[in-house]
């Protein structure tokens, strides 16, 4: 039945969007963008971006019938009346981000969508008076937001989406999150309290304790009259001095569902989307690929023969037909398969005095790598592939036999290296890559030393860390709106898959030379942008002068006694079987042990064991934190499977794996130092990770042993001493 007021009830499927979620991970996840009179946009269009894709994506029996975009109100809201120092921590929201608020609503309307929000009140307790009106009428809701304060609201035809995860929060996420149903959020939230708000809660009490609290005693308020009972004496002191705090915070985080809705539910009925309006305001602030975007999906509709939507999609064609001036197309590459052709590049090269480079090869792994060829972008859309190695697969014998492709379709190696070897050893001519390093190494198995280079992966990555992937596909489809063609429609995948000298040429060609074609133009992009950011310093001294450092460094790489990794391989194999003898006999029988399943059984059926829980699988979890549990109590058997474990895996992951990373050229491991890995700044190691050797046990160290110094040379270890103190006493004064 339906409301007669609301005309809303049974059927209705109400989506509430909290914009502030919207609003402040579009301005985090997108670089800082401005329209040509200098407006800051970034977070505007990367709110249209989700908006549209959330309409895109809203079909079936879930689709919204009804729709609102929820905002926070730019005053103060009763919350301070309760508490004065409620949100006070908080910093004010960045300089580029408040002119972008009110175009964000703009956008909002452009999209014929309501804006609510209400002097006095949080989007939070708008959202949840409309969630509690609609569910109460018989309809079903969806919050699009990932706000943990919203969690408390799930529940009872009453759901929540991350859009950013393509998730759905239901209550057992919530559970998962706070260890409670979601009508207890609240009540663990005024114990834990929230440092973000500056909800002050009970001092020394997390989330999983309050939890564990609340689940005990199952509400707040039989917690308070009971905290004289609580064992614990720091959490008994603290629930009792923290009383008043502890109230004042469940008022804090409570949601209003009694707040003033502005807009009757009847009157949040989708309508249809005004295909000229909406790019009308995209035009307007200039999101070129958006307003494509919507063209080409709304633009069959009846509506695309009106008079007005031809002027804008003329106009329109005008803008990208000469932005194509300036952005030529990803098409109408070159193949150089003669020396002479060769040398005009090169020419040209030497008076503009810099071009993007990049190497193709047969493996990701440099010390295995053969060349297959180079590409190289003097201009936007002005690229080039050289062909070197390529091969052509014929049927002998029943068998594949590669052999080479004719040299009127590549050139030979050598003279084609001679050739290019000035340019590239010329410390006058910049080389521009995107991840560089790896060419560096690739070069210099040909007598070649790349220097004077720039690097558009370390640019990013200098510009906004860990916000968001440095490859060379993310950043073309966040900054050139382009996706480049994928290596894997050229190489396939799995056992059917083959390495790039197999590739035919012309297939080759558009691939290679788009990649240097993209790397350049992401260079004119984000070079200018270091200045801007004032992150030039950073990636000058910290990034870019480390980049011949780390290649020399991997290039050399480090001695590794394989024969004391063979001994010692033999030792804790040994060492294992004892292991497994005293398991066995603890058990009383033959099993498993690094099955999960058998060993569950065997603890927590057969030996009775407490503490054993299952997963959703039906299976006993036989994590380190629970064996370690059970150890601690006394059981034997628990206490020699983590030993178990521990010589397995060290056993398995170095005493056995570290020799097979052996070069059989140089006699020495080659880890690559990832210099835009971490969020943090650190540098990551992989293939192998050395940055990871054990230390805490005996036989842990002793792998230690086995990287060893040449004759006459010394390995030397230096660390800072207390290095993170110090830069926070630097950064704090």
């Amino acid at each position: 039945m339906k409301d007669k007021e609301s005309n809303f009830g049974r059927g209705d499927n109400l989506h509430l969007i909290d914009a502030s979620g919207f609003i402040f991970r579009a301005y985090h996840a997108l670089p800082p963008l401005t329209r040509s009179d200098g407006t800051p946009v970034g977070a505007v269009q990367g709110f249209c971006n989700m908006l549209f894709k959330l309409l895109e994506d809203t079909s079936g029996e879930q689709s919204p019938t009804h729709l609102a975009v929820i905002f926070d109100h730019k005053g103060k809201t009763f919350r301070s009346e309760i508490y004065s120092n409620y949100k006070a921590n908080r910093p004010p929201p960045p300089d580029d981000l408040v002119p972008q608020f009110s175009l964000v609503r703009k956008a909002t309307a452009s999209f014929n969508l309501p804006c609510i929000e209400v002097e006095g009140y949080e989007a939070d307790d708008l959202i949840a008076t409309y969630a509690v009106k609609a569910r109460d009428l018989g309809g079903s809701v969806t919050i699009i937001s990932s706000d943990k304060d919203l969690m408390q609201l799930v529940g009872n035809r009453i759901s929540m989406f991350d859009s950013m995860k393509n998730k759905t929060i239901n209550t057992p996420e919530v559970k998962e999150k706070f260890g409670v149903e979601p009508d207890k959020v609240a009540d663990v939230q005024a114990l834990a309290g929230d440092s973000t708000d500056n909800i002050p809660g009970a001092s020394g009490i997390g989330v999983k304790t309050a939890a564990q609290l609340i689940l005990q005693y199952g509400n707040l308020n039989n917690l308070l009259l009971s905290s004289h009972e609580i064992k614990q004496p720091k959490r008994r002191e603290s629930l009792i001095n923290n009383e008043e705090l502890i109230k004042i915070s469940k008022d804090l985080v409570s949601l209003k569902v009694d707040a003033p809705m502005p807009l009757a539910l009847n009157s949040l009925k989708i309508k249809p989307i005004d295909i000229n309006k909406i790019l009308e305001f995209t035009h307007g602030m200039e999101f070129k690929s958006l307003s494509k975007r919507i063209s080409l999906k709304l633009g069959t509709e009846e509506k695309q023969n009106s008079k007005e939507l031809g002027l804008i999609l003329e106009s329109s064609s005008r803008k990208i037909e000469s932005s194509n001036i300036l952005n030529p197309p990803y098409t109408g590459y070159s193949s150089i398969n003669s020396l002479d052709v060769l040398e005009n590049w090169l020419g040209f090269i030497k008076e503009q005095r810099y071009f993007s480079i990049d190497t193709e090869t047969t493996s990701l792994d440099e010390m295995k790598a053969e060349l297959v060829g180079i590409s190289m972008a003097i201009s936007p859309g002005k690229a080039c592939y050289i062909p070197l190695g390529h091969k052509n697969p014929e049927e002998r014998n029943g068998g594949l036999f590669y052999r080479p492709v004719l040299l009127e379709h590549q050139l030979e190696i050598r003279p084609a290296i001679e050739a290019l070897k000035p340019i590239l050893e010329d410390p006058s001519i910049l080389k521009i890559g995107q991840n560089i390093k790896y060419d560096i190494k690739i070069f210099s198995k040909y007598d070649v030393k790349l220097n004077s280079v720039d690097d558009t992966m370390l640019m990013s990555y200098a510009l906004h860390g860990g916000l968001h992937r440095h490859g060379m596909d993310a950043l073309s489809q966040r900054y050139l709106d382009h996706e480049p063609i994928s290596i894997k429609s050229l190489l396939g995948v799995g056992k059917s898959s083959i390495t790039f000298d197999l590739v035919n040429v012309e297939s080759a060609t558009e691939y290679a030379a788009e990649d240097a074609d993209i790397t350049l133009r992401l260079w004119k992009i984000l070079k200018p942008k270091l200045s801007k950011s004032g992150a030039t310093k950073v990636y000058e001294t910290m990034e870019r002068s480390l980049i011949p450092v780390l290649s020399d460094m991997e290039l050399t790489g480090i001695l590794i006694d394989r024969e004391f990794l063979k001994k010692m391989s033999n030792i804790l194999a040994q060492k294992i079987l004892a292991c497994e003898e005293v398991i066995f006999s603890l058990s009383q029988q033959k099993f498993n042990i690094g099955s999960p399943k058998q060993l569950g059984e065997i603890l927590f059926e057969k030996l009775n064991l407490s503490g054993g829980k299952k997963s959703k699988n039906g299976t006993y979890s036989t994590n380190a934190d629970i064996l370690e549990n059970l150890s601690a109590d006394g059981n034997e058997l628990a206490e020699n499977v983590l030993l178990w474990r521990q010589m397995a895996k060290l056993k398995s992951t170095y005493t056995d794996a570290l020799p097979d990373h052996i070069s059989k050229s140089t006699g020495r491991v080659h880890t690559a130092y990832n210099m835009s890995g971490t969020s943090t700044g650190r540098l990551s190691s992989s293939e192998p990770n050395l940055q990871n050797i054990p230390i805490r046990t005996d036989d842990g160290k002793k792998i230690r042993e086995a990287f060893i110094s040449a004759p006459g040379k010394k390995i030397v270890s230096l660390d800072y001493s207390q290095i993170e103190l110090r830069i926070l006493a630097h950064i704090a004064n």
